[in-house]
């Protein structure tokens, strides 16, 4: 896990300097070491975790002068050492022991498929000196981030936003799309959109060409069907079938490591799973970590009542955090700071102080996102599975979008009113070829978009702000691609019995993990404080949204303000998923302020 940046130019030498400017801004991403390089256009620069291969030869940028490649990767990819032996057998030569120099080979002989070939995580840029093109791409999930901006006579890359804001040159004012999508979908703004006008990212099981002359090709080498399998399978079948699958998922992760593993652990059913099933692999100095906050009247603060008792089951070395509101009111600003884009999930702040405490322990962690995707874990999939009446679009947004239409006019200030944009991305989305039914349209949606700017990227800023790397089993795109085929109601299981989803993965878990884990409601990972506001978090989100520059950039209508301070802990001021509608206005606005007000 890294941080990589680079430019192309088109009619001038690439400058050194845009480089040296971005990587400070990637410095956290990768603590170990820095690299950069340029050559004629092109210019390189790379922030090193060092996990696969500790010895400096496996630094980057990584030359390969023989071939005429130049490589910059952010990621890790599992089978790597499978690929090397077959690439060995096809005559290439190799001067490291990692993963990074059997990508630049694979490129060499399989040109613009090789990502087809990676099972991993990833996102990197290879300069071909031949072809003199750019080469990018990003893995079947989206698990690394990649953003790039347009520039007057150029183009830039980055792992984050930041860096490429202090590149220079971009354009920071705020995307309509991204800002009805973000207020939508609670966050999430698919790509290639982001809030700002100036920066795109790359789309997940996507690649990317980019020529001297200005040229650009792109291809999407993965989607992900939903369809049931030519034979139909029982209950056992699929229960045994994915028990396999994620034993392979959880072993790739451990052993593609040349340093400790340990895992987020909170207390719900996935991260106590792959406690589990990382013991089932012999694991003897297990590390296990969680992270609790001050309890509110409505909602504990912690779920170490669960995490306690997978402890205890499988003797781990375990470390609990639990920390006080006030050194979280504290820390809120920080955490910020470190979101490539506003992340309104309050257990984004929870992500980032607990991985501070982690990465003085590990440098690898094992996490459980993606599971309640992909196994049908959240309470909103039934109620839209029972809903009969309107399109697809409307039985999904009446348990999942954040305001409606009407509701979004009625937040934001006259000039960045528009049409409803969220409806007709995701109908575009859910009404794509290749699923067998309405659920099925709905989850892989979830899979394939939702999920990748909402946990998946959260965890990946904040663990990343500590040179943490978390790998996320649940989203091993085998594992997905054979869920994906699983008839709907062997995930949905029976949410009237008060069971909650994931009904396979319960299965599968009876008997690894307490019964008083997997038969408990779903949780999250909760801090309460960020949900029920009142008090000094009250006055912090007022005092951000009255502020001058919040005034100034007049982005939210007053009047849509007051309601909400007035009455914070309203029904109406909940989102159909529970979150505090205050708290997103006053999150993009700081981070605004913090991101783009300070440039």
């Amino acid at each position: 896990m890294c941080g990589i940046c680079g430019e192309l130019t088109y009619q001038t030498a690439a400058d050194p300097a845009v480089i040296e400017r971005m990587l400070p801004l990637l410095e956290r991403r990768g603590p170990d070491a820095q690299g950069h390089w340029h050559q004629g256009p092109v210019a390189l620069g790379h922030r090193r975790l060092s996990i696969i291969d500790l010895s400096a030869a496996a630094n980057q940028p990584m030359v390969d002068e023989q071939l005429g490649l130049t490589i910059v990767f952010n990621g890790a990819i599992y089978n790597y050492p499978e690929l090397r032996e077959q690439l060995r057998g096809e005559g290439y030569e190799f001067f490291t022991e990692g993963d990074t120099e059997v990508i630049l080979k694979a490129y060499h002989k399989w040109g613009e498929l090789c990502p087809e070939y990676l099972h991993g995580m990833f996102a990197f840029a290879i300069w071909d000196h031949h072809k003199q093109s750019l080469f990018l791409a990003r893995d079947r999930m989206g698990i690394k981030p990649l953003y790039y901006s347009e520039q007057n006579g150029g183009f830039r890359f980055a792992s984050n936003l930041q860096a490429l804001l202090a590149g220079g040159g971009v354009d920071t004012s705020i995307d309509p799309f991204a800002l009805h999508n973000a207020f939508s979908l609670h966050a999430v703004v698919p790509a290639p959109h982001t809030i700002l006008n100036g920066v795109r990212k790359l789309e997940p099981g996507t690649s990317m060409t980019r020529h001297r002359d200005g040229k650009v090709t792109t291809r999407r080498f993965w989607t992900l069907e939903a369809r049931r399998p030519d034979r139909p399978m029982s209950e056992a079948e699929w229960t045994e079938a994915i028990h396999d699958a994620l034993r392979e998922a959880v072993r790739k992760r451990l052993e593609v490591a040349d340093v400790p593993v340990g895992v987020l652990l909170s207390g719900g059913l996935d991260s106590s799973l792959l406690v589990a099933l990382l013991a089932e692999a012999g694991v003897k100095d297990l590390r296990t970590f969680s992270i609790g906050f001050e309890d509110q009247p409505e909602e504990k603060g912690s779920e170490f009542e669960f995490s306690d008792q997978v402890v205890e089951r499988y003797g781990t070395q375990h470390h609990k955090y639990h920390i006080p509101n006030d050194q979280v009111l504290k820390r809120l600003p920080e955490a910020i700071r470190y979101m490539s884009e506003p992340m309104f999930g309050q257990d984004a702040v929870a992500f980032y102080l607990l991985s501070e405490q982690v990465s003085q322990q590990v440098k690898v962690v094992q996490s459980g996102q993606g599971a309640d995707e992909v196994f049908g874990g959240y309470f909103w999939y039934p109620l839209m599975a029972e809903e009969k009446q309107g399109s697809e679009v409307e039985r999904f947004a009446r348990h999942y979008f954040d305001r409606s239409h009407d509701e979004f006019l009625q937040m934001v200030a006259p000039s960045y009113r528009g049409e409803d944009h969220t409806s007709k991305l995701v109908g575009e989305l859910l009404t794509q070829p290749g699923a067998d039914s309405y659920i099925d349209q709905v989850l892989r949606m979830d899979v394939t978009s939702l999920i990748v700017d909402d946990p998946v990227k959260r965890v990946d800023n904040m663990t990343m702000a500590f040179g943490l790397e978390a790998r996320v089993p649940f989203l091993d795109h085998h594992l997905v691609e054979l869920a994906a085929q699983m008839p709907p109601e062997y995930k949905l299981g029976n949410f009237a019995g008060g069971m909650g989803g994931k009904h396979i993965l319960k299965k599968v878990a009876r008997g690894l993990v307490p019964d008083a884990v997997i038969d408990r409601p779903k949780g999250y990972f909760p801090m309460p404080a960020l949900k029920y506001v009142r008090g000094e978090f009250l006055k912090f989100m007022t005092d951000i949204l009255d502020s001058p520059a919040s005034r100034a950039r007049g982005l939210f209508n007053r009047a849509y303000i007051d309601k909400l301070v007035d009455k914070p802990q309203a029904q109406e001021h909940f989102t159909p998923i529970q979150g505090c509608k205050l708290w997103h206005l006053a999150l993009l606005e700081l981070w605004m302020q913090t991101h783009v007000d300070s440039d």
